[in-house]
C-alpha cells in the first residue's frame, strides 16, 4: 500500500475525484486553505491531514497553526492522523524555524488532549526513527504518541 499525496488544488470536486480514485492507498491531503481542510476532513475518507506551517501569519496574541479543537474532534471521529511536515523544520533557520516549532507544539497539545495520532512526513529525507521519536518528545508529544512514529 503506497502513499498518495494530494496538494495544491483548491477545487473541492477535483480533490474529491482524486481521493476516490486512490482506493487502497494511504491518502495524504495537504492544503493551505483552512476551510477546504475542514470540508475534506468532514466529507472525504483520508488517512493523513498534512498541515504546512511555513506560509502562515500569526495574529497579535494567538498563533495561526491551521488546527483547532473542532478539527481535532472531526479528525478523531473519522480516524485521521495529523501530519507534520518534517521538511519545514529541517530547512528553516532562526526566527522562522522557531515560529514553525511553536505552531507544531500548539498542535501537539490539541492532539494529545483529543488522543489524536500525529505523524512526521517527509518526501525528501529519511531520518533515523530514534531521532524522530526524540523530536516528538521535545515538541511535547506524550509517549503513547511517539511509540507509533
Amino acid at each position: 500500500m503506497g502513499d498518495f499525496l494530494i496538494s495544491g488544488d483548491r477545487n473541492f470536486m477535483s480533490i474529491r475525484e482524486k481521493i476516490r480514485s486512490a482506493k487502497g492507498k494511504n491518502v495524504i491531503f495537504s492544503s493551505d486553505d483552512d476551510e477546504l481542510n475542514r470540508k475534506i476532513l468532514e466529507k472525504e475518507k483520508i488517512n493523513v491531514l498534512l498541515l504546512n506551517q511555513e506560509n502562515r501569519k500569526d495574529k497579535m496574541k494567538q498563533r495561526d497553526s491551521g488546527f483547532n479543537h473542532v478539527l481535532a474532534k472531526i479528525a478523531k471521529k473519522n480516524n485521521v492522523t495529523l501530519g507534520i511536515n518534517l521538511h519545514e523544520i529541517v530547512e528553516n533557520r532562526g526566527k522562522r524555524k522557531a515560529e514553525i516549532l511553536a505552531r507544531i507544539r500548539q498542535n501537539v497539545k490539541i492532539c494529545s488532549k483529543e488522543k489524536l495520532k500525529m505523524k512526521f512526513i517527509s518526501a525528501k529525507r529519511q531520518m533515523n526513527p530514534y531521532d524522530i521519536k526524540s523530536l516528538g518528545l521535545i515538541l511535547g508529544m506524550p509517549t503513547w504518541m511517539t511509540r507509533e512514529l
